[in-house]
Order: C-alpha cells, then sequence, then structure tokens
C-alpha cells in the first residue's frame, strides 16, 4: 500500500518548516545554512527545538529538531513537535527529513545529494523461504510514503540533487550481499538511511507534507569507515539548504 502525502495546497501555516534531523551534527548543518542565530526552543517530551529563519523578508520560521537515530525514535520525537504546535495553534505547513546517508553506486556517489520521490521502510515486514515480504503484503500498514511531486523536482532542480527512493533501514547496510538485495527489492533506490520513514509517518498522521533530502556520506556495502566522507557530506547539506530554502518559501507563497 502506498500513501500519497498530498499534492495539494500548503495551509496559512506554511510559514513554519519543521526540519528532522537524526543528530545534532545534521541539525547545525542545517542550521548553517541561515543568517541568524538559532535560539533553543524546549518541548515536553522531546529534544529540543532550534528555531531559526531564512532571512529573506518572507516571514517562514524552521524549527530545526535533533530527532534521534531510527525510525521508532523519529516518529516519536517528529510527532511530539507535531502535536505541540497544533496546540498551541501553529501547525506545521511542511516536514522535512534531512541529513546524510549512505548511497547506492554508481547512481548516487559521495558528496552527492538525493530528494525523496518516496520514502520506504525497507525491512519493514516478514523474512520467508521465498524471501522477504513487506509488511503491506501481510495485509497490514504502508511501506512508502511519497513527497509531494512538484515539490520534489522543484527541490531537485534548486540543488541539483538526483531523484528516486531513500530507504529506511532499522539496520545500516555492512555488506555486498545485502546491499545487492535491497537493491533487487527496490531498483530505483539512490540512498539508504534510518529515519525517514518515521519522519513521514508522524507527518502523514497529522496531515501534514513530509519532504527528504539527503547528501552522501558513503557507499551503501561492506562496512568500511575509511571510506566515510561525513564532513563532506555535512557541508553539502549545508549548501543544499542555503539553496533549499528559497524553494520552501516559493512553494508557500504559489501553492497554498
Amino acid at each position: 500500500m502506498v500513501v500519497q502525502a498530498e499534492e495539494g495546497r500548503l495551509t496559512t501555516s506554511a510559514a513554519r518548516v519543521l526540519v528532522a534531523t537524526a543528530v545534532p551534527a545534521e541539525r547545525d548543518a542545517v542550521a548553517r545554512a541561515f543568517p541568524e542565530p538559532a535560539r533553543e526552543v524546549r518541548l515536553p517530551g522531546a529534544p529540543a527545538l532550534h528555531r531559526t529563519g531564512a532571512g529573506t523578508g518572507t516571514g517562514t520560521a524552521y524549527d530545526l529538531l535533533a530527532a534521534g537515530v531510527g525510525p521508532a525514535l523519529a516518529a516519536a520525537s517528529t510527532a511530539t513537535a507535531l502535536t505541540a504546535a497544533a496546540l498551541s495553534g501553529t501547525p506545521y505547513g511542511l516536514v522535512v527529513s534531512a541529513g546524510i546517508a549512505g548511497g547506492f553506486a554508481p547512481g548516487a556517489p559521495l558528496g552527492s545529494l538525493v530528494v525523496a520521490d518516496e520514502i520506504t521502510a525497507a525491512d519493514l515486514g516478514a523474512e520467508t523461504a521465498e524471501g522477504f515480504l513487506p509488511v503491506t503484503e501481510l495485509g497490514f500498514g504502508t511501506v512508502t510514503h511519497r513527497p509531494p511531486a512538484a515539490l520534489v523536482r522543484q527541490a531537485a532542480t534548486a540543488t541539483g540533487a538526483r531523484t528516486g527512493t531513500v530507504l529506511t533501514v532499522s539496520t545500516v547496510t555492512g555488506t555486498a550481499a545485502r546491499a545487492d538485495g535491497l537493491r533487487a527489492r527496490h531498483p530505483r533506490a539512490l540512498a539508504e538511511a534510518m529515519e525517514g520513514f518515521g519522519v513521514a509517518e508522524a507527518a502523514v498522521a497529522h496531515g501534514v507534507p513530509v519532504l527528504e533530502i539527503r547528501a552522501v556520506s558513503n557507499p551503501v556495502g561492506p562496512r568500511d569507515r575509511a571510506a566515510w566522507r561525513i564532513g563532506e557530506a555535512l557541508a553539502a547539506l549545508t549548501t543544499a539548504f542555503g539553496k533549499l530554502a528559497p524553494v520552501l518559501e516559493s512553494w508557500n507563497r504559489h501553492d497554498r
């Protein structure tokens, strides 16, 4: 089963964007794209938000959340932030899952950017004698969320990102065999991370559109820390958000 995030309109709450990363280093990389320093906003039962803006005079505010590692914690933290905003009467108009990721060669080389046109839970299901079955084939839930197609196109054009499936996994791939298996099941996959599907589940439950953008820090396959380029990927994420913010603000003004 595929859940399509509503292509339609941002509401007037779209002047508030929630950006969910896994860890503070990713959150801070996003924050460096904005000219003014972020200020901390405490939430009950969730990590603090770091609030900033694009500085373009459009009035868009960005709340940056280091939501935690893995789909479950990312979903819980994102849902808490969304609920707090809704209860305060200032709901978010968009949620962005952002961070670094592993890239599937040759489609997503080190340092490249990927914008998800599908956010897919790669290992949510059951192993059988015939192979892996996604949870949807067992009659439950969903495994894929699709961000608004127009926003995906605009974001990719602005940032130079590739578009394709970004997989969410609970266990990072560390062997060639698993990488090959994932590519066989998901031939459009460009990247693998651990939070996007959880963030999307929370956003969709609140009726808020979601976008996912990733900077590739390592190849998906055999675990080789010497091949990781985390610093370069974080720098690419900062540059990407400098280009992405005007797109989000324009989408807010013209599509809501």
